[in-house]
């Protein structure tokens, strides 16, 4: 219930929780719907029906969706901390161009796709530092995930922290 929630299940950045409640749907008729945090929402739908309006190749954006992918590992290998997906917070934008990679701290043949499609940089709608999408999502505060430090470059992801 909404009234029981923990306090691992509030993001300190935003305030948004893990909860149903707090997802607002967005639908933009040129794409499917998805749901992200409703303090996030007025200011996503607006990049997107800008970026769509001037012909930016946006196909497929994935928001909420609840999952522990971060944090410490407990016993069993699995991860222990809320996504930024969990709390509505992230978008992924063109999954199935813009994969997921590890052992890459800089992007080239030894990166290894764990999610989404093969990155293709030169491919419309496929995520670079001087894409108009990029640019937007980092102008209302998004971190893009290609630039993350660390061994993971995340070719689709915005969310305030790059993660």
């Amino acid at each position: 219930l909404y009234s029981e929630i923990k306090e691992n299940e509030i993001d300190p950045i935003t305030g948004c929780t893990v909860c149903k409640e707090d997802q607002v749907e967005i639908d933009i008729a040129t794409i499917p719907s998805f749901k992200v945090c409703y303090l996030i929402a007025p200011n996503i739908k607006a990049i997107l029906v800008d970026l769509l309006s001037n012909d930016e190749p946006i196909f497929e954006i994935v928001g909420y969706r609840v999952g522990k992918t971060r944090g410490e590992v407990d016993d069993l290998g699995n991860r222990t901390g809320f996504s930024n997906h969990s709390f509505g917070i992230a978008v992924d934008i063109n999954p199935d161009i813009n994969g997921l990679y590890d052992n890459c701290l800089n992007f080239n043949q030894e990166c290894r796709l764990i999610k989404g499609g093969q990155w293709q940089p030169n491919h419309p709608g496929s995520m670079t530092e001087n894409s108009m999408t990029v640019q937007a999502m980092e102008a209302i505060g998004f971190l893009w995930g290609g630039k993350i430090s660390g061994k993971q470059k995340d070719f689709m992801h915005f969310s305030p922290t790059g993660y």
